[in-house]
């Protein structure tokens, strides 16, 4: 019974019985080429093979029972419908075989036309050509070599070998030059080629011809570049490829025949209009290979009105049956219009914007679709300054775009000579071997970030990426040689002071100064625009949809800020309060010698001393915060990281003083110094003492930072300012820890607040697998929980963020393991069931616990539709992704609930 089945499974599909809603069983061109047969429109006859057939085709090795005879049905369908029979040598039928996955691919996979030419039929062409032979030898070798290098791994240079050794004997450099012998004595080359490399000659039977490139499609599922695409693309590996076999038409019989392209708006800006090209006398491989310059699909209309006005017609009709920008392929046969190809036209991220606000304004779709069109990464592409690049300006090395933008500036080698020159009113580019925390004042004044080291996830890419910074990380072909001040590269050598320009989007570094455009959208966000007053469509349509993105949205997006500016601008942004303030980013610059005092303090009066020096200046910071968010929440994180962060390297210092020794100097305070970072070394600080083990461990340190929160949120209320102050402790792994915790700080807050009417928060952050699994019993001494998936995503792989990227990351990509970073978006099923676990149990231990995420993944498009489904009611971002955050988390409503124009 199971194998009959398997036999009566239908696999073959003509054009007339699909729809375009069937992408996943034919394919994206399958599917589509179905829709315009039945809208009426001139599609030459054809059938798909489904992508069922060519995963039982890959699974065995074998085609599945059943399909050749389906093929052989659909076959003779084929030749009644078009009066020809495949191989006839007197009125031969002509088929393309081309691939087509439920995602466009682009070229990754396989394409074979004119199968069924074979020696005798060649010469039946040429007939149906009205005897022309230059035309019909021109397809065979066209056939043969397609064949060869797609069926066959024939090598393909070896026929473009051929090609111009015919074209140089010809005395010229132009294919069409070549005339029907000389094509013919290709045709007889081409063979010799194929025989010598597939031991066998060039298969005359058109079906086995067929039966072949419809394997070699299948085939082509899995090779190396459509893997790779697939991986880079995130689409998945078990679709599998339609085949479509259509009748072959013919654009290169004469003048009256052509190919082209059409768009029914521009790809490119989103306006309306006749956009597309066309070439007469020509096949489609024809405009890919560029071996003659097309025409403005305008000039068709000179040439071939009817078919001019036929293709409008079309244009019009699939754009308002798809309801969104249309690509179209078509061919004219000797006056003959035949529509090849129509899809949802690629588009740029501007174009995207405008094109779903006019489809609103045409009244074919709703806002709700409009909003699904788009999507971050489109808005994050809009929201970074881009270079005008011309000829003149050829990359002298590539790293990697860790954070998007164009940046230029003198070259700065300092932390310290980035703020002097930026406070003189220069752009910088900061260049590091890599980055740390004591660059960040320098990071801070500069324009970009250049780095030899490091990936996508290293310290001067996230913290670029905070701070809305360009950054180019991993350059390694730049030789930086720090104490001397310069890095060579391409044999050229850049001294502090020289220009260069980064581009963060390509990770692609000039010497020099090239233009840079800003961008509109930002200047929309922050205020400068008017989308009332603007004619820019770009921002009424950016502004148009992210208002319906913000009403309809569940989620509420904050930010991560640590300073005034930096809330101030979040929130021109649209930020809703501070989801990550870092307290550890204050103790940096002028501080770090008290944080020094506090480390080496030998009595409990020097410590006391210390931490009283540092509370009005962290006091300070958090009513500036505050101040900003004026009437929002503003969540501080206290203190996270081991306090050895804040002195010199071990190595840098035990040198230091030993030269110093050498010299005779006094290092009374270097040695101390040296003692005390020998005596917190270890060996995984990750996992070591810092969060809430530090605050335990230190007396005084958490109820100083505390303090300093309560009497800032008071001192800016009574001046009239509403401060909503949420205290997070990080680290937590156990609910006895944060009880220690809240005690201590309930009774000073209680102290401090008196009857000032401020309220505040008390919770934790959960960042360790172990507080997420026991979520139940946290919640009840937290009064609100937020996700710290950073380091979530690092504990629960196992992985040190700082080292696994460039060690080995790449493979884990290239192999398939990851389809994208951990870091970058989170993984669902590991990471992101912890984080529901904790959801879950901590509501059900606290209804009505409030649940937020602070991670990178805040600001990640694909996390925040999963954090939206967890059920969190907020995201937090760095400043410049909180446009993104919000409208993906109305894009998360509208892909949940569905829109009626979709």
């Amino acid at each position: 019974m199971a194998a009959q089945e398997t036999v009566d499974h239908k696999y073959v599909y003509d054009f007339a019985e699909g729809n375009k809603d069937q992408k996943v069983l034919l394919g994206g061109k399958g599917a589509n080429l179905a829709e315009m047969t039945n809208l009426g429109l001139p599609v030459p006859p054809g059938f798909t093979i489904t992508t069922e057939a060519c995963k039982a085709y890959l699974a065995t090795g074998e085609e599945p029972a059943g399909l050749a005879d389906q093929i052989s049905a659909r076959v003779g369908a084929l030749e009644a419908a078009m009066g020809r029979k495949l191989g006839d040598p007197e009125d031969p039928l002509l088929v393309s075989v081309r691939s087509g996955a439920k995602f466009s691919m682009p070229g990754m996979m396989e394409t074979v036309l004119n199968v069924g030419l074979n020696d005798r039929s060649v010469v039946g062409l040429s007939a149906q050509a009205g005897g022309n032979d230059r035309f019909a030898w021109d397809s065979y070798r066209r056939l043969i070599q397609m064949f060869g290098k797609t069926v066959c791994d024939v090598p393909g240079e070896e026929f473009e070998h051929a090609l111009d050794d015919a074209k140089r004997a010809k005395g010229t450099t132009n294919d069409l030059d070549l005339d029907a012998d000389d094509l013919r004595g290709l045709v007889d080359a081409y063979k010799k080629i194929f025989s010598k490399h597939t031991g066998r000659e060039f298969p005359q039977d058109p079906r086995e011809q067929l039966d072949l490139a419809i394997k070699a499609v299948f085939e082509s599922w899995n090779a190396e570049r459509a893997v790779v695409y697939r991986r880079q693309e995130r689409i998945p590996a078990d679709l599998g490829t339609a085949v479509n076999v259509v009748a072959m038409v013919f654009g290169n019989l004469g003048p009256d025949s052509g190919t082209g392209v059409a768009f029914t708006r521009d790809p490119a800006s989103g306006a309306q209009g006749i956009y597309g090209d066309y070439l007469a006398n020509a096949q489609g491989e024809d405009v890919v290979a560029g071996i003659r310059n097309t025409v403005p699909l305008q000039e068709l209309e000179k040439l071939d009105k009817k078919s001019y006005d036929e293709l409008l017609d079309y244009m019009a009709r699939l754009e308002g049956h798809y309801k969104d920008l249309c690509d179209i392929e078509f061919t004219i046969e000797r006056g003959k219009l035949w529509m090849l190809q129509t899809r949802v036209g690629k588009r740029t991220a501007a174009a995207a914007f405008v094109i779903a606000g006019q489809l609103v304004d045409e009244g074919l779709i709703d806002l709700d679709e409009a909003l699904h069109r788009v999507n971050g990464a489109q808005l994050a592409q809009l929201m970074f300054p881009r270079f005008k690049l011309d000829h003149e300006f050829q990359p002298v090395a590539k790293g990697i775009g860790a954070s998007p933008g164009a940046a230029v500036g003198k070259v700065v080698f300092t932390s310290a000579r980035a703020v002097e020159l930026a406070g003189e009113g220069e752009q910088v580019i900061l260049v590091r071997r890599e980055t740390n925390p004591d660059d960040l004042n320098g990071m801070i004044a500069a324009q970009g970030i250049l780095t030899s080291r490091g990936g996508k996830t290293s310290h001067a890419a996230v913290v670029a990426r905070g701070m809305g910074k360009t950054c180019v990380s991993g350059a390694d072909e730049l030789d930086i040689d720090i104490p001397g001040r310069k890095f060579i590269v391409a044999g050229q050598t850049v001294r502090e002071g020289d220009v260069v320009s980064i581009d963060g989007t390509t990770g692609k570094v000039y010497l020099g100064e090239v233009p840079v455009m800003p961008s509109e959208v930002v200047q929309y966000f922050e205020g400068e625009l008017d989308p009332e007053q603007t004619d820019d469509p770009l921002v009424k349509a950016v502004h148009r949809i992210m208002t319906h993105a913000d009403a309809k949205r569940r989620l509420a997006v904050r930010t991560n800020a640590d300073t005034g500016p930096d809330a101030a601008r979040a929130r021109r942004f649209g930020a809703e309060g501070i989801g990550l303030c870092r307290t550890e980013h204050m103790f940096l610059g002028d501080r770090r010698e008290l944080v020094e005092k506090l480390i080496l303090a030998r009595t409990d009066d020097e410590r006391d001393s210390a931490l009283a020096a540092l509370l009005p200046l962290q006091r300070a910071d958090f009513e500036e915060i505050f101040r900003e968010m004026d009437g929002l929440p503003v969540t501080v994180r206290l203190i996270d990281p081991p306090l050895h962060e804040f002195l010199p390297p071990l190595e840098q210092l035990a040198v230091n003083v030993a030269v110093a020794q050498e010299r005779g100097e006094d290092v009374a305070k270097e040695e101390a110094l040296l003692a005390a970072v020998r005596r917190m070394h270890e060996e995984n600080p990750m996992l070591g003492l810092r969060g809430v083990r530090l605050g335990l461990v230190i007396p005084g340190l958490f109820a100083m930072q505390v303090r300093a929160i309560a009497e800032a949120a008071v001192t800016v209320t009574r001046a009239g300012a509403v401060a909503k102050p949420e205290i997070m402790v990080p680290l937590v792994g156990a609910v006895q820890e944060l009880e220690t915790v809240r005690a201590e700080a309930e009774k000073i807050i209680a102290e401090v607040v008196g009857d000032s009417g401020v309220e505040v928060l008390i919770g934790t952050m959960i960042e360790v697998p172990r507080a997420a699994l026991t979520a139940g019993q946290i919640a009840e001494a937290a009064q609100f929980f937020s996700f710290g998936t950073n380091d979530l995503t690092q504990m629960a792989w196992g992985f040190s963020r700082d080292d696994v990227e460039g060690a080995f990351f790449w493979r884990y990509l290239e192999l398939g393991i990851f389809g994208i970073s951990p870091f970058e978006s989170i993984d669902r099923d590991g990471v992101g069931r912890l984080v529901r676990i904790a959801a879950e149990e901590g509501r059900a231990a606290r209804p009505g616990l409030k649940l937020g995420v602070c991670g990178e993944h805040g600001g990640d498009p694909e996390s925040v539709h999963f954090f939206h489904e967890v059920g969190l009611d907020y995201v937090s971002c760095s400043p410049f992704r909180v446009p993104v955050a919000r409208l993906e988390a109305g894009r998360a409503v509208v892909e949940t609930t569905g829109s009626d124009s979709r």
